[in-house]
């Protein structure tokens, strides 16, 4: 199979068909083997008597339902753990993403030989205070810190050798960052094409202002985890043996001291008015909890599953 298009999707029941339709003539008109494999979040309108009706018409049409909304990035999981296209790719269901950016896309993953293609949507119709600027920002700390010269990471569409989507795991939500996970399990050659993007037709958009807030505290998470994720007693370990150490030493002067001002005549305080007896005995606690952090952390790495975090309650045409 040349494409697999996984399509996440919540209370779009008025753009399906639309969508369907413009995707099945691209790939038509180029000669692909294809499906569309639809991820409904567990949407309240009509969207899966739609992608049923779609499903009846062309077999082509996949779709899964799950049995609440769980977020975008457990729908690209279920999409991507049954795609079987040589190259997939993703985009949303809002009509937003350009169907016909499909056969370059598709072109510069098999021809050029990119692992993974990110979209950017150069010139947006989007409220300029409300996601323009807050988006720039986002993305300028994106690239500082994944090393990544991605202009966007939160846009939709998106090409992948079918390769680096069986091996990436997505959670969480951290779809923002596939381009990163990838990077991580080393799929170096990532690559951008700017995209067209359109106007919002139906509906509302299901995300807010607190899309760029959990971005950015997931950008911190996934730092961290690039780092640290398959040795966290590496870190945890380090501080926790330092701080354990500082605090024992402490801990000996301040004894040895008071030995010797004993021993001489010297007038003395208790050990316990001593401020630096707490400073060394809170160090030697912290030095402790963080080492045990860090040896559950690898115990944790060593034994965990990998159990779905989502329930689907339908699917079809599989």
């Amino acid at each position: 199979m040349d494409i697999s298009v996984v399509i996440p999707l919540l209370n779009e029941d008025e753009s399906l068909k639309e969508l369907h339709n413009w995707i099945a003539k691209v790939m038509q008109s180029n000669n692909y083997v294809y499906e569309i494999i639809f991820i409904d979040d567990g949407s309240s309108d009509k969207s899966w008597a739609v992608i049923e009706n779609l499903s009846f018409k062309n077999e082509a049409v996949k779709g899964i339902r799950f049995q609440r909304n769980y977020g975008k990035s457990q729908a690209l999981d279920a999409g991507f753990e049954i795609a079987k296209g040589d190259v997939v790719i993703t985009m949303d269901a809002d009509l937003q993403d350009n169907p016909d950016e499909i056969p370059e896309l598709y072109h510069l993953i098999i021809k050029e030989n990119f692992d993974l293609i990110s979209g950017w949507k150069k010139k947006r119709y989007d409220n300029v205070f409300t996601k323009n600027i807050p988006s720039k920002l986002f993305n300028a700390a994106a690239r500082k810190t994944s090393g990544l010269k991605l202009h966007d990471f939160n846009c939709g569409l998106k090409a992948y050798k079918n390769e680096v989507i069986k091996t990436v795991k997505v959670s969480g939500e951290m779809h923002r960052y596939i381009p990163v996970l990838a990077k991580n399990e080393g799929f170096t050659k990532i690559g951008e094409k700017v995209v067209q993007h359109q106007a919002r037709k139906y509906g509302v958009t299901k995300f807010g202002m607190d899309r760029f807030v959990n971005g950015f505290l997931d950008l911190i998470t996934i730092s961290f985890l690039s780092k640290f994720g398959k040795r966290p007693m590496h870190i945890f370990g380090l501080w926790g043996t330092c701080m354990f150490l500082f605090g024992t030493i402490s801990a000996f002067y301040i004894g040895a001291l008071k030995l010797y001002k004993v021993f001489n005549g010297i007038k003395t305080i208790l050990v316990t008015d001593n401020p630096w007896f707490f400073i060394a005995l809170t160090s030697m606690i912290i030095g402790t909890l963080l080492f045990l952090a860090g040896f559950i952390g690898e115990l944790i790495i060593k034994t965990k599953s990998n159990e779905k975090h989502y329930k689907i309650k339908e699917k079809l045409n599989f």
